[in-house]
């Protein structure tokens, strides 16, 4: 595996291909990411990791300086997976050589929606550095995991608005044994609230339940969920019953038609703030 820290010379890695297949990452490498790696090869070859933290999509009291950074770890661990051709980890003045950057903004019917109501610009610095880094990488396909619903959706977005050549994979969200997502932040997680953790895919699975048994009542449906959370010792930022094709807020008709849904979560557990999501 080839470990390049420049445009330049991740270009000349890739000059003449044209089967470019990308998983853009912020590194801190697990299981879901090698899963997405190993989907790209079989859709493009050579395949480009990137490993990036990406300033932009952090609020000034998120988690952007404490942020696992552990690039040699995430090294030896693609080079024993043997997916990837080049990894290309550019440093904040390589992607951003000017202060004043151009950034891309969503639509907000929906940026600013759900994850984006609770992070403003957070779709914007994420949509900003995945134009950037396909601009660079010049990929025939990427790959990104179904955990961040709504930042798949943006991207598939943006790629529309702008034409660009890209095709957008989705990997399924890959679990632990009992069901927590796959996450670089579970590290944060303390003893007891890894065994608390997974309560939150449960709580998405009671809400599919319910939809699936004839319960139409969707607000009701996500107090039930949210109080329920809470009363655990959560912090819920939303839970939410969406339409899958836009994230909009289904009617009751729609429901009642099996409309395809998807139910979207955020909550914080202690200190660490958990993001899931299950199609319905």
């Amino acid at each position: 595996m080839k470990v390049v820290h420049t445009i330049e010379d991740l270009r000349d890695q890739l000059r003449g291909q044209l089967r470019v297949s990308f998983v853009p990452t912020m590194g801190n490498l697990h299981e879901g990411h090698l899963a997405l790696m190993k989907l790209a090869r079989q859709h493009g070859d050579p395949v480009v990791a990137s490993i990036f933290v990406n300033r932009l999509q952090f609020g000034p009291n998120e988690d952007f300086d404490r942020y696992p950074r552990t690039l040699q770890n995430d090294i030896d661990k693609l080079e024993r997976a043997r997916d990837v051709y080049v990894l290309f980890a550019p440093d904040e003045r390589e992607l951003y050589p000017e202060p004043q950057s151009y950034r891309v903004q969503p639509p907000q019917e929906l940026g600013d929606i759900l994850e984006g109501e609770c992070r403003p610009g957070f779709f914007g610095g994420v949509s900003t550095v995945v134009l950037k880094l396909f601009s660079c990488v010049q990929p025939r396909v990427a790959v990104f995991g179904k955990k961040d619903y709504q930042q798949l959706m943006v991207i598939r977005n943006m790629c529309r608005q702008f034409q660009l050549p890209v095709e957008i994979l989705a990997h399924e969200t890959v679990r632990q044994d009992n069901g927590l997502a796959l996450s670089s932040r579970n590290m944060y997680l303390q003893e007891t609230e890894r065994q608390e953790a997974p309560q939150l895919f449960a709580t998405l699975k009671f809400l599919q339940q319910q939809i699936h048994a004839g319960i139409h009542d969707v607000p009701q449906l996500e107090q039930i969920a949210i109080a329920g959370l809470n009363a655990r010792g959560w912090q819920v930022d939303y839970i939410a019953v969406r339409r899958r094709r836009d994230l909009h807020k289904p009617t009751r008709e729609e429901v009642v038609a099996g409309e395809p849904l998807v139910v979207l979560a955020a909550a914080k557990l202690g200190a660490t703030r958990l993001i899931d999501n299950l199609e319905i």
